[in-house]
């Protein structure tokens, strides 16, 4: 199966169509009066879909099990046809749009069982998916394209020559997936006064995003956040809890990460873990989305 771990958890619908065409005028009428000896079609199909999209993933090797919070049934009559639309919601990190083609064909296939006694001549047509929303696709903002970055590790350790600098690297390719553009790429030990003084650099200089790694733990030396809290003109908590809670469900330390996100005037400040999966899971958890904050911030966008 395809890796969704790194994908996040969104409402997803789908409708799709599937359409029933009978032979001749006194098969519709026996479906709407119920006379079809093997009894209701559209109960009985109904009921078929809902089992069906149920086994999607058993079927098809390829699908992944998710939970099936939704599904709904409507049958429209036109003429010999019988259009069957089947809506599917989730909330998951994947799309269902597999699941209410299957269901549509489920549906149709169940009214073909029980209308063939009764007409030779049907057919099944046009299964296809009709509109979904809820994926990525959905949630792809036209964002600035002018927007600038500093990245800024904390770090005695690296610092000083020690080790080498994975966090920040991460940091600055998904960066630059996005088209932001890298003002500075520096790596500073803990020093407050030094990682208070690159925001006040980085903010006169308009940089549109500051993004450090490192010093958000719980050890005397993690001074990150005592460096940045009393610059920021606010918080945002929810980039601060979106960090958390998307770590949190990899591994059961991220809740000992002390993130933090805020604005100093227009210039967006984050503070990341400094372990290579904490910075990685950081900028997957937040990236896009955020960037939606300078549509805001900086006032008009620019496509």
């Amino acid at each position: 199966m395809v890796d969704i771990t790194n994908k996040s958890t969104t409402l997803r619908m789908a409708t799709a169509q599937a359409i029933v065409k009978v032979s001749k005028s006194d098969t519709i009428t026996a479906i709407q009066e119920d006379r079809v000896p093997k009894g209701n079609v559209f109960a009985m199909s109904k009921a078929a879909g809902l089992l069906g999209v149920k086994r999607t993933p058993d079927l098809l090797p390829d699908c992944h099990p998710l939970p099936i919070e939704f599904t709904g049934v409507e049958y429209e009559v036109e003429g010999l046809e019988i259009k069957i639309l089947f809506t599917v919601k989730t909330i998951y990190k994947t799309g269902v749009e597999v699941e209410a083609m299957h269901g549509a064909s489920i549906v149709a296939l169940n009214m073909y069982d029980m209308l063939k006694p009764i007409d030779k001549g049907i057919e099944i047509h046009h299964i296809k998916l009709l509109n979904k929303k809820g994926g990525k696709s959905d949630f792809v903002d036209t964002y600035r394209k002018d927007l600038t970055a500093s990245v800024v590790v904390c770090s005695d350790t690296i610092a000083a020559g020690h080790k080498m600098d994975k966090a920040g690297k991460i940091i600055i390719q998904k960066l630059e997936n996005y088209d932001i553009g890298i003002s500075e790429y520096v790596i500073i030990p803990d020093e407050k006064e030094i990682i208070a003084e690159k925001v006040r650099s980085y903010q006169e200089q308009g940089i549109d995003m500051v993004i450090f790694t490192g010093g958000t733990g719980l050890s005397e030396r993690d001074v990150t956040p005592e460096a940045l809290i009393p610059l920021l003109d606010r918080r945002i908590p929810g980039i601060e809890e979106t960090i958390r809670n998307y770590g949190q469900q990899r591994m059961p330390f991220a809740m000992l990460s002390r993130s933090i996100a805020g604005t100093v005037d227009n210039t967006l400040i984050l503070a990341l873990p400094g372990s290579t999966n904490g910075a990685r899971e950081s900028m997957d958890a937040l990236f896009p989305a955020i960037l939606h904050s300078f549509r805001v911030l900086k006032g008009v966008r620019h496509d």
